[in-house]
């Protein structure tokens, strides 16, 4: 049982942040300048990125806190970085990091939704034939 409770919280903690950190973002009057938003929304998409590396990571029980916080400012101020280098030398270097950072954030969570579809499948499965 505690095994289990654990595994719900591992996975519902970092939702739970996501979920948080929105309503703060919508309570809170903070504008962010015009100049600075390409560079805020590369660094809020690899950081869900990282987000759901680490819900991908915890449901292969695989997951380290120590990788995801550092991959979470590591791949968000890389990101930022890449952007502003990008605007200075007047090439749309971020276009490169939107890609990547979009493919990545697709494919985990293509990966978190095979992992629950397999659950389900297997429910099913189990369900459909005890009944026997």
């Amino acid at each position: 049982m505690q095994k289990a409770y654990r595994q719900v919280i591992d996975m519902w903690l970092p939702l739970l942040g996501i979920l948080i950190g929105i309503i703060l973002g919508m309570v809170l009057p903070i504008s962010i300048p015009t100049a600075y938003s390409s560079y805020m929304s590369i660094a809020v998409l690899a950081a869900l990125d990282s987000v759901f590396g680490g819900i991908r990571a915890s449901l292969e029980k695989n997951f380290q806190a120590d990788v995801f916080i550092s991959g979470f400012f590591g791949n968000a101020i890389l990101a930022a970085g890449l952007a502003y280098i990008g605007d200075r030398l007047d090439v749309p270097i971020y276009l490169c990091a939107i890609f990547v950072f979009g493919y990545r954030l697709f494919n985990n969570f293509a990966q978190i939704r095979r992992h629950f579809l397999g659950i389900l499948r297997k429910k099913s499965y189990t369900n459909k034939y005890s009944d026997k």
